[in-house]
């Protein structure tokens, strides 16, 4: 429900243009500072993505962009393996914001600055962080640790345009509200070991299964339980919140073809959620499960302080 609901409010942020997909991965050299201080650590790293796609754009299209990040940190086997997803529209507004600029068909900008960028945009980040001791690693073994960060080749992934506006929500609402095990994928548990399926992606995606005593599997799932309230899909340049409304509607102006109105919401402000199962789903929660005809009443809810109350209910007495 909540992952529809999401798309459904994403539809009025997308442009009538090509969307592309970018991943920026980092390196298992700098997990330690990762692992440490999490909230610091994983925010340094949407500041360095926004920085390194807003600047490299800005010097190679000469426009402002917008864009969603959206991170995460784990393998289909469990490992620790923090990267951000970013969905970008194909162009963007030029400095003076008279015209739109449109990338080159295919191509979005070179993956080789951007990696380039990147590397250097978080190593100094928390470079910055580790002078003042924010990870508390010793400071020789993180100076050694950026050190060695510094000559790797970083991993800058790029997918060729996106095939279409609804295509980009589908694939952003899918991890509004993803785990890193759902539990269709975990088949047996024996009181030792925990068996699940994992997708071998250097093997053509082949299902295979895994089995990891009951410890590990645990250490493996809680690595990516993010810090409280940590906002792991966020939105910047043209699509940030303070501006997006007003710069997508004045995107919509001068994208080619005219002026093209957003798509429509759908979305009722204050709906009931079991309105809004049965306009999405085609199912009514309220509905007997059994014999589909009776409308269930709601009679009593559990409340933090582990007490039942009543709840007054149209037509219905009370106990």
């Amino acid at each position: 429900m909540e992952q529809a609901l999401w798309a459904e409010a994403q539809e009025a942020s997308l442009l009538p243009v090509p969307y592309y997909h970018a991943v920026l991965t980092v390196p298992p050299t700098l997990h330690p500072f990762f692992r440490r201080a999490p909230a610091l650590a994983l925010d340094l790293l949407f500041e360095a993505v926004a920085e390194t796609l807003l600047a490299v754009a800005r010097r190679r299209l000469q426009a402002r962009i917008g864009f969603t990040a959206l991170l995460h940190t784990w393998t289909q086997k469990l490992l620790y393996h923090p990267h951000v997803h970013c969905i970008v529209p194909g162009g963007g507004l030029s400095e003076d914001g008279t015209r739109w600029i449109a990338c080159r068909p295919g191509f979005f900008v070179p993956y080789g600055v951007l990696r380039k960028v990147f590397r250097g945009k978080l190593l100094s980040k928390l470079e910055a962080a580790h002078d003042q001791n924010a990870f508390g690693i010793a400071p020789p073994l993180g100076r050694h640790l950026l050190e060695r960060a510094a000559c790797q080749r970083w991993v800058v992934y790029a997918k060729p345009p996106l095939a279409g506006p609804q295509q980009v929500v589908r694939y952003v609402s899918r991890y509004t509200r993803k785990i890193a095990l759902s539990n269709s994928r975990i088949l047996d548990y024996d009181g030792k070991e925990v068996a699940f399926r994992w997708r071998d992606r250097a093997h053509g995606n082949r299902q295979k299964i895994l089995r990891l005593s009951g410890p590990e599997f645990a250490r493996r799932f809680v690595l990516h339980v993010l810090p409280a309230h940590f906002v792991r899909i966020r939105h910047y340049g043209l699509l940030s919140n303070r501006v997006r409304e007003t710069a997508l509607a004045h995107c919509r102006e001068l994208v080619p073809g005219g002026d093209v109105a957003p798509p429509v919401r759908r979305h009722i402000d204050k709906e009931d959620r079991a309105a809004a199962c049965l306009r999405l789903f085609g199912k009514d929660p309220t509905r007997c499960p059994a014999c589909g005809q009776v409308r269930m009443q709601r009679l009593y809810e559990w409340v933090p302080s582990h007490q039942l109350r009543p709840i007054a209910v149209a037509g219905a007495r009370a106990p």
